[in-house]
């Protein structure tokens, strides 16, 4: 699978400097999402879901498409999102190194323009050949 970004898409980006607060609100990028977003492994299901969230609030469908289980994944990784992803809260995570699946509960905030909300998933991960990949998940689990 490729990935195509224009040289007007990447300048999109908003990746964060190792120092910055990272997206996810895991401390400094540089030690939370960063290495992640440059392809090293995460070692739980949150590690990475908190990565993906990042990835959304940067605009890296690279690391998205990269860190999607290919059975589910869709052809077109299009950023039809929110202008902005604004926070990120945990419910529950199960999935640590020694698991095979994993699931992660969170709340995730966005603005776009004068609207905001709220995205609350329960995310379902797995583990293939020791790197956690997205699956899917269940939009507005309490509904």
């Amino acid at each position: 699978m490729v990935v195509h970004m224009s040289f007007g898409e990447a300048a999109l980006r908003r990746r964060p400097t190792d120092a910055a607060p990272c997206p996810c609100g895991g401390g400094a990028f540089g030690a939370c999402c960063g290495p992640i977003l440059d392809g090293q492994a995460a070692g739980t299901a949150e590690h990475l879901m908190r990565s993906r969230y990042t990835a959304f609030a940067v605009r890296d469908r690279t690391h998205l498409a990269r860190t999607w289980h290919p059975a589910t994944r869709p052809d077109d990784l299009e950023a039809d999102g929110p202008e902005e992803w604004t926070g990120l809260t945990v419910v529950r995570a199960a999935g640590g190194a020694d698991d095979a699946t994993g699931i992660v509960e969170f709340r995730a905030r966005w603005r776009s323009g004068s609207d905001s909300g709220e995205l609350h998933e329960v995310s379902r991960f797995t583990r293939v050949r020791g790197r956690w990949l997205y699956v899917g998940g269940v939009v507005d689990p309490s509904a």
